[in-house]
């Protein structure tokens, strides 16, 4: 089990130069868990390349639905102490901390690519690059 944050996720299906690493991932570890914040961090995604006319709103809809089978049983809500107890020591976002607190509370890797978030928390977070070069 790993907590991946919602670009991690976004990558599986907006082609670009992480999908790749994204798909390894998974490969390497298919039970992947995420704040619920997850699913309106990825919605404003999608609804960015809709409104650009990168995607039609039919395939954004596709893409949430899929992204809510890969989720589905792995969405948690989080504390509001620690994700701010987080955020007041490391200078990032509550956003981003709820995804912190959760790894920290299921003791398992987080896995960005938001550098910030590595520098911030060295002990828990992995790159994606990272992780998928873990041997077992």
């Amino acid at each position: 089990m790993i907590v991946v944050d919602t670009n991690i996720i976004a990558n599986l299906y907006l082609s670009g130069e992480k999908t790749q690493l994204s798909e390894q991932a998974l490969t390497k570890d298919t039970e992947w868990v995420a704040p619920a914040l997850w699913r309106s961090e990825f919605r404003n995604i999608l609804a960015y390349y809709t409104r650009n006319k990168i995607l039609t709103l039919e395939n954004s809809l596709k893409m949430m639905l899929e992204a809510e089978v890969l989720m589905n049983g792995g969405e948690y809500d989080i504390a509001s102490t620690q994700v701010l107890s987080l955020a007041s020591s490391s200078r990032c976002s509550a956003y981003d901390c709820e995804f912190v607190a959760l790894a920290i509370d299921l003791k398992v890797p987080f896995v960005t690519s938001d550098r910030k978030l590595l520098k911030a928390f060295r002990s828990i977070a992995l790159s994606l690059e990272n992780f998928v070069s873990l041997t077992d």
